[in-house]
C-alpha cells in the first residue's frame, strides 16, 4: 500500500464524507416523507448531494492513499442504506413497483451474508457492476423524485440499475465462493 499523500487532517475528509452521507438519510427521509406524494425537489436535492459525496469520497480516498477499515464498511453500507429508504419510501409513495422492493431485500440478503463470508477470508470489494449499479441507481430515484407520477423514463434507467445490482450480487458471490474455498 502506497504511503498517504496527504496531511492527517485531510486524510480524514473520505470518513468525514461518509459520515455526512450517513446524516443525510434521516434529513431525506424527513423531506420525502413530507412531499406531494414523493414528489420533492427538496429530497433529491439531498439525495443527489449523498450521490456526488460517494463518488468524491472514494476518488479522494484512492487517489491521497487514505483507504480505511471504516471507509470500506460505512461507504457501501451508507449508500446500501441511502438508496433503500428511496426504494421504501418511492414504493410506500406509489412511485415505483413492488418488485423495487427487491433491491432492500438484496441489500439486507448482503449484508446478513456478509459477516459469515468475512469470518471465512472473503474481503469486501466493490465491483464494476455495482458502482454503475449504485449510480444508476441513484440518478434514477431522483428522477422518480422531481418527475410526476406516470413519468416512465426514470423508471427503465431505474431497471437498468436494478439489471446491474443483479450481475454485481451474482459477482460478488461468484467472488465469495472463490475465496472461502480457498481458505
Amino acid at each position: 500500500m502506497a504511503a498517504r499523500a496527504v496531511p492527517a487532517p485531510l486524510a480524514a475528509i473520505p470518513n468525514l464524507l461518509t459520515i455526512a452521507r450517513l446524516i443525510l438519510i434521516p434529513v431525506y427521509v424527513v423531506l420525502v416523507l413530507t412531499a406531494d406524494g414523493g414528489h420533492s425537489w427538496a429530497a433529491a436535492i439531498v439525495f443527489g448531494v449523498a450521490a456526488v459525496t460517494d463518488q468524491v469520497d472514494g476518488w479522494l480516498a484512492r487517489r491521497w492513499h487514505v483507504e480505511s477499515q471504516f471507509g470500506k464498511i460505512a461507504d457501501p453500507l451508507a449508500d446500501r442504506l441511502m438508496i433503500d429508504a428511496a426504494v421504501i419510501l418511492l414504493w410506500h409513495a406509489d412511485r415505483l413497483p413492488w418488485v423495487a422492493l427487491a433491491i432492500p431485500a438484496r441489500d439486507a440478503a448482503l449484508i446478513a451474508g456478509y459477516k459469515l463470508v468475512v469470518e471465512r477470508g472473503y474481503e469486501l470489494a466493490v465491483n464494476a457492476a455495482g458502482k454503475a449499479a449504485t449510480w444508476l441507481l441513484y440518478a434514477s430515484l431522483a428522477f422518480v423524485m422531481v418527475t410526476r407520477k406516470g413519468a416512465d423514463w426514470p423508471l427503465w434507467i431505474f431497471w437498468a440499475g436494478v439489471a446491474l445490482a443483479v450481475i454485481a450480487v451474482a459477482g460478488y458471490l461468484l467472488k465469495a465462493r472463490r475465496e472461502v474455498a480457498e481458505a
